[in-house]
């Protein structure tokens, strides 16, 4: 074999000059960009130093922009005022409950009326909760300073107080009705049920005057609800009484054992049907003995800057893969779970100092009651009336309303008795998924989920069954966050002081209508259907609009530990006009609690980037980057908006914190 050993030495040579040349395109290169990254550093150092410049003269202007805030402050301020001397004045015998004197002799004279019904109580409730509702708001309302550490505790004691004293009273009425049961026998079974329900309760009853064992079971005709009970107590001078109060006092005791303070926007707030009496209902006792010490031992309880304002703003998420994911958890219509797999499912603590097999503790920081609260309770049956002649006697035992001392035994098939309820899921609320059905602990102060077993959630009847070992308060659970993060939203003028907000979450489109101080829901759209139409259409503040989208299982606010469940990015774009802005008109802008940029990249870049966008700035203030870059017509609009109009944007903004969670 020959080698031609010219050819080898030109082919090296050539070799050698190509790995020369693109070495030298590479030096090139990398010095290029050296010179852009020392260029592009220059140009930060000389925005950071205009920023540092202009920081305190754009925050002492942010500070003038605030007095909106204090004008609507002192707007209500003022209103509260008013509504006191009208009130003052139209003298129709409800009393003011920040006036300790009114409010007190209030409880007292209905604390000492005995003659009371079920049917009377449900009337005075409706004042108790309004009474509440205006504490409620108040605490929330009130400016700092407006009112003092003392009054906040003592409104604070007035609504647990106004709390317990309606639960006494519905007790109260319990035992009067169950006094004269005799008198109310049904023809065919010879016992005695009714049920008696408004928009703020559902009261259903059953005594078992018979006692016969084909009679365990019954179902409350009007309220859907039902019990199945062990031949024990089929044979037993029970009552059964099923108190569903379409609100929630029991969670917020967790909150003021945990020594934190109440959220009173939350799921405690107002009725379940009209978002104007978004008041509370029946308390119930702190401790054992505080009120009633023979109520059923299941019911012995008791009782941050502004940082966003811009013109328009809008949201998007591109987690796609987990919305299709949590929908498709939603799909089927019916799902049986034992005790096990709801406890696996549920998140949970441990009891403290827990032991090996701790109770299953709900973590109320990720689930939240929805549809109210249900008192599920056995009571013992007083003596019955009877007739004499043309007397009918009684006798008359003073010591209110008694627990029956159940003590479950065994089936016939060895495994412990059981209770059977079904419960009917309230049409004014949506489940989105299987709810969590969690029973109160009035030791711990929370609400467990061992002790239930055998659940059947039927979707389409509205419906959910399960067993108990003991008689209980319960509550349906659903997850706080499920609806975060949002997959979009966006809020655009539509008039002088008028805007719409549209929250595109995860199951559900909500659009709210806002004018000057008030809000309204226009629609909440799920599956391309609309729902809640018992809260749509009808004008309230941003509070009462918040409780009541919390009662309807539509939660869109988060807390201020929902960090820890959901993730955060930002973004913003001027609008002028009504209807949605087009696709290229939006801009990503970046806060980090200092200072905000805009930046380069758009919704479908790949890659996360801090590059600045060209030709901007830093700025201090979400406000003065929007200035910066909005036109003279936008600013006009900001600048003459009414403070109401901004306080109630910002109340839904800070509410909703759309720019934290898209």
């Amino acid at each position: 074999m020959k080698f031609n050993g010219k050819k080898g030495k030109s082919k090296k040579a050539k070799e050698a000059k190509l790995r020369a040349e693109a070495l030298l395109r590479a030096q090139q290169e990398e010095e290029e960009r050296l010179e852009r990254e020392r260029l592009y550093r220059e140009h930060l150092e000389k925005l950071e130093a205009k920023y540092q410049g202009e920081r305190e003269s754009e925050l002492a202007q942010h500070n003038s922009l605030e007095q909106k805030f204090l004008s609507a402050q002192q707007w209500k301020r003022d209103y509260r005022e008013q509504a006191k001397w009208e009130h003052y004045l139209s003298c129709d015998g409800t009393p003011e409950p920040t006036v300790p004197q009114e409010i007190n002799t209030f409880m007292s004279l209905w604390r000492d009326d005995q003659d009371q019904d079920v049917q009377l109580v449900m009337e005075k409730e409706e004042v108790v909760l309004h009474l509440v509702e205006k504490l409620e708001f108040l605490l929330l309302e009130a400016a700092p300073g407006e009112i003092t550490d003392e009054q906040r505790d003592q409104y604070q004691e007035v609504i647990l107080q106004l709390q317990d004293l309606l639960h006494q009273k519905y007790n109260d009425a319990t035992q009067n009705l169950l006094k004269i049961a005799s008198m109310y026998e049904d023809s065919e079974t010879g016992n005695m049920h009714t049920v008696l329900k408004d928009k703020n309760v559902t009261f259903c009853i059953w005594a078992n005057l018979k006692k016969k064992a084909r009679f365990k079971d019954h179902v409350f005709q009007g309220a859907g609800h039902a019990f199945e009970l062990p031949m024990s107590l089929a044979l037993s001078s029970v009552a059964v009484r099923l108190l569903h109060t379409h609100y929630d006092h029991v969670s917020p005791l967790w909150l003021q054992c945990q020594g934190l303070p109440r959220q009173g926007a939350s799921a405690t707030l107002g009725s379940a049907e009209q978002p104007e009496d978004t008041g509370q209902g029946p308390g119930e006792e702190e401790e054992k003995g505080r009120e009633e010490p023979s109520v059923p031992a299941a019911e012995e309880t008791g009782s941050k800057g502004r940082k966003e304002s811009s013109a328009s703003l809008k949201g998007t998420s591109n987690n796609t893969d987990d919305i299709k994911q949590t929908q498709e958890e939603t799909e089927k219509n019916s799902e049986i779970l034992d005790a096990s797999s709801q406890e696996e499912e549920a998140p949970l603590q441990e009891e403290p100092g827990g032991r090996e097999e701790a109770p299953q503790v709900v973590d109320l920081e990720q689930l939240v009651p929805v549809g109210g609260v249900f008192h599920i309770s056995a009571l013992q049956l007083p003596p019955q009336a009877q007739d004499a002649g043309d007397w009918t006697m009684v006798e008359l035992l003073d010591v209110g309303l008694e627990v029956y001392p159940y003590s479950p035994g065994k089936a016939e098939d060895g495994t412990q008795e059981a209770v059977q309820i079904t419960l009917r899921l309230p049409d004014n609320v949506i489940y989105f998924k299987v709810p969590v059905v969690a029973r109160w602990d009035p030791a711990g102060q929370w609400w467990r989920t061992d002790g239930i077993s055998k659940i059947t959630y039927e979707a389409e009847e509205k419906s959910i069954t399960f067993s108990m070992g003991d008689f209980y308060t319960v509550a349906l659970l659903q997850d706080a966050h499920l609806n975060l993060p949002y997959q979009a939203w966006e809020l655009h003028p539509t008039g002088v002081d008028e805007g719409l907000f549209t929250v595109t979450a995860v199951f559900a489109t909500i659009q709210i209508q806002i004018k000057d101080n008030q809000c309204m829901l226009s629609s909440v759209v799920v599956e391309e259907e609309e729902v809640l139409s018992h809260i749509t259409g009808k004008w309230m503040s941003p509070l009462a609009l918040r409780a009541a989208l919390k009662r309807a299982g539509v939660n869109i606010f988060p807390a201020e530990y929902s960090p820890k469940y959901v993730p955060v990015p930002r973004k913003v774009s001027e609008h002028l006009t009504a209807g949605s802005a087009k696709g290229n008109h939006w801009s990503l802008l970046m806060f980090n609690g200092e200072k905000v940029q805009h930046l380069k990249l758009t919704e479908t870049s790949k890659a996360f980037s801090e590059e600045l966008e060209e030709e901007s700035e830093f700025h201090s203030t979400l406000y003065h980057m929007v200035k910066d870059s909005a036109s003279n017509e936008a600013m006009d609009k900001v600048e003459r908006a009414g403070c109401l109009f901004i306080d109630s944007v910002y109340q839904l903004l800070l509410a909703t914190r759309v720019l934290a969670y898209s």
